[in-house]
């Protein structure tokens, strides 16, 4: 099922896109503007793009949506790193899109960079919102603490589903999926390394609710030494938002990383 809405000189397309045992919830503004897929945060929803969306307007082609269980998103029995890599070619594939540019934010900042490296001719760039950071708990002892907290959230998911801060799953499969991105990014180092097209950082600053000890500003520090090895890989801006407001309070400075990647490579290559 979808919908259409003309806009002005380009046509909005809403609808689920099927792919696996689920099917994703998908907006595309269309129109002629370089193509932008959004990578939500690891339990948020394409709401939290609407600042960005704004800011660059008719500038480019909008592509936001929904990972499974989140959002108006279908569950699934597999919300792992690799469902979610299949779900980024499901909805090219159904947009019809072959060089995206991608702008990730947090969790979709780790998958967006994950996809540039599997698909070097065919993304345009990435830019990353307070990630990916080439840094992450591997002890059993760090796992356990990310249980225990979610456990303590699980009354509070309900109040978190509603404002697109959760998924539609059980506290433990959050945990679960939180461990699996901490390996990731431990392991993420020459993955950032070997990219070959344009990354650009939009950090936050200070810590999010939850973290304590300056563990968010060590984390963004672990990728200073990859920006001095990889020339593609470079600081658009540092914010003063902290990381579960910088879409909100800073959509501008994602904008204009945006812009800086787009403007990297000419339209009709």
């Amino acid at each position: 099922m979808s919908t259409s809405t003309s806009t002005r000189s380009h046509t909005t397309w809403t609808g689920m896109v099927p792919v696996d045992d689920t099917a994703l919830a998908v907006t595309d503004t269309g129109g002629p503007g370089i193509p932008v897929v959004y990578l939500n945060g690891s339990y948020a929803s394409k709401r939290h793009w609407r600042g960005v969306v704004a800011e660059l307007g008719s500038e480019v082609r909008h592509i936001t949506f929904d990972e499974r269980a989140r959002g108006k998103s279908k569950l699934s029995a597999d919300y792992s790193f690799e469902a979610c890599m299949r779900d980024i070619d499901a909805v090219l594939e159904a947009r019809g899109v072959d060089r995206p540019l991608l702008v990730g934010w947090s969790y979709g900042a780790l998958l967006g960079v994950h996809w540039a490296s599997r698909n070097p001719a065919r993304a345009r760039g990435v830019v990353g919102v307070d990630g990916p950071y080439p840094v992450g708990w591997t002890d059993e002892a760090g796992h356990d603490e990310i249980r225990t907290v979610f456990r303590r959230m699980r009354p509070m998911m309900p109040l978190a589903r509603r404002l697109g801060m959760a998924a539609r799953f059980s506290a433990e499969v959050h945990a679960e999926l939180a461990i699996e991105s901490h390996r990731l990014h431990a392991a993420l180092e020459p993955i950032l390394d070997g990219l070959t097209v344009p990354v650009r950082y939009v950090v936050a600053s200070g810590e999010a609710v939850g973290s304590r000890d300056d563990l968010q500003e060590q984390m963004r520090k672990a990728v200073d030494p990859v920006l001095a090895r990889n020339p593609n890989l470079q600081i658009s801006s540092k914010v003063a938002s902290n990381h579960g407001s910088i879409l909100r309070k800073d959509s501008p400075a994602v904008a204009a990383a945006v812009r800086e990647v787009a403007a990297l490579e000419p339209r009709g290559r």
